[in-house]
């Protein structure tokens, strides 16, 4: 028996699909390498309007798959039938659908599975009840240099353009105990990196400990690793934080700050809870502490309501924090939140106008700063064989992507590469020998 999982979406999904092939590994299913497979897994993402159109198509595909083989198993989970009314929507729309999980049950994966598998009977179970440390920790991480740690779920944000809170639910932390055990398992199956996870970690709080807490304990292990998080809100990034971040020799000395805008206005009307001026004064204390560090963003085009003057704005924020790197976004509407009633809907011409100027801008940037590497020496950490098996693939402690040529045999190990030539996506260097 062979299972597939396609994953849409965030570092999250991405980590729930490995503990999904886990639970799927204890019913002795195998992962398919090829297209044979007898369940077929989507684990779906709502945030924004692309990605679910996305699964949408994918999901219809499966039609003809399912008249081929009546015994295909298609499971749809996650955030998509969390939305309030899509658990109707897609058993109306794709009445071949076997089982249905909405985010807050995936903890009930292995028993709805058990009990479809045993009475071949349709199933949907998607739940509110969400109880933090029931959740699946064992997970099948594909890379054995990199792992995700989940800290905590959901979002008390309520930012007026997402849908996350209603599709995740509130903040809840995890025990710090429970994550210092997973992060020590990890580190002593000699992981190197570890990324931190959740959809606001600045704001993790448990029995009076808080996020620079965590980071000040798992950084007290005695070990050579690397160590980043995501995401964090500006509003909630503290000088504490920053300031054990500048300290550890573990932790990257890059951090992903999404602004979404330069306008004060659009952040009042995104409920972002700050302004441009105490967004930059984050940057500060960044740069106060950490003079080389690396801070990449998200930005929303289009926003409704969003005039030429605050675009513009948005432009010079750009240009003054010299990001070196930006997830650009076109704004799309999400039913339910609070942004999708506004009036003002920006038309698709401007704001397709609008990403392409702040992408344009943004390679600039980014090359610019990578520049800046070239002849210097960097300690890395060895990921992986590049799609180019001649070459490595590394990451710096700023979380800045290396390529060069070496052997498989230093997968997994620190070295040191001479960067000899910047691109806007990678830094391409040569292995220096001590």
């Amino acid at each position: 028996m062979f299972y597939k999982i396609l994953t849409y979406g965030c570092q999250m999904n991405e980590h729930e699909s490995e503990k999904l092939s886990a639970v799927l590994d204890s019913f002795n299913f195998k992962e398919a390498a090829g297209e044979n497979f007898d369940i077929l897994i989507f684990n779906t993402c709502c945030i924004r309007e692309t990605a679910e159109k996305k699964v949408f198509g994918h999901i219809g595909d499966v039609k003809k798959l399912k008249q081929k083989n009546s015994e295909l198993i298609v499971a749809v989970i996650g955030c998509l039938p969390q939305q309030k009314g899509y658990e109707q929507k897609l058993k109306e729309k794709f009445p071949f659908i076997d089982i249905i999980i909405g985010t807050y049950n995936l903890t009930n994966f292995a028993k709805i599975l058990s009990n479809f598998i045993k009475n071949r009977k349709y199933q949907s179970n998607v739940s509110e009840v969400f109880e933090i440390d029931s959740c699946i920790t064992t997970a099948n991480r594909p890379s054995k240099v990199k792992a995700n740690v989940n800290i905590m779920y959901g979002c008390d944000n309520y930012c007026s353009y997402c849908i996350v809170p209603y599709v995740r639910g509130n903040e809840v932390s995890r025990d710090i105990k429970v994550i210092l055990k997973e992060v020590n398992g990890l580190l002593n199956d000699d992981y190197k990196e570890i990324t931190l996870l959740g959809q606001n970690v600045n704001s993790y709080k448990f029995e009076g400990f808080d996020f620079a807490d965590l980071l000040n304990e798992i950084t007290k292990i005695n070990k050579k690793f690397f160590m980043r998080f995501l995401t964090s809100h500006p509003k909630d990034l503290s000088e504490k934080i920053v300031k054990i971040m500048s300290k550890s020799s573990n932790i990257f000395k890059s951090v992903h700050l999404p602004v979404q805008s330069g306008s004060d206005r659009i952040l009042k009307l995104m409920n972002r809870k700050y302004t441009v001026d105490e967004y930059l004064e984050k940057i500060q204390m960044l740069k106060k502490y950490i003079p080389d560090v690396q801070i990449t963003t998200d930005i929303i085009a289009g926003f409704p309501t969003e005039t030429e003057s605050d675009f513009e704005s948005t432009l010079k924020l750009m240009e003054k924090v010299k990001f070196s790197g930006a997830f650009t976004f076109v704004y799309s509407s999400r039913s339910g939140t609070e942004a999708s009633r506004m009036s003002g809907q920006i038309d698709y011409a401007t704001k397709k106008n609008r990403i392409q100027k702040l992408i344009q801008l943004q390679k600039e940037i980014t090359y610019e700063l990578n520049a800046y590497t070239e002849g210097k020496t960097f300690e890395i950490l060895v990921e992986d064989m590049s799609d180019n098996e001649n070459y490595l693939l590394g990451k710096t402690i700023h979380d800045k992507k290396v390529l060069f040529l070496g052997k498989k045999n230093l997968v997994g190990e620190f070295i040191k590469v001479k960067i000899e030539k910047a691109s806007r996506t990678a830094l391409y260097g040569s292995l220096v020998l001590d």
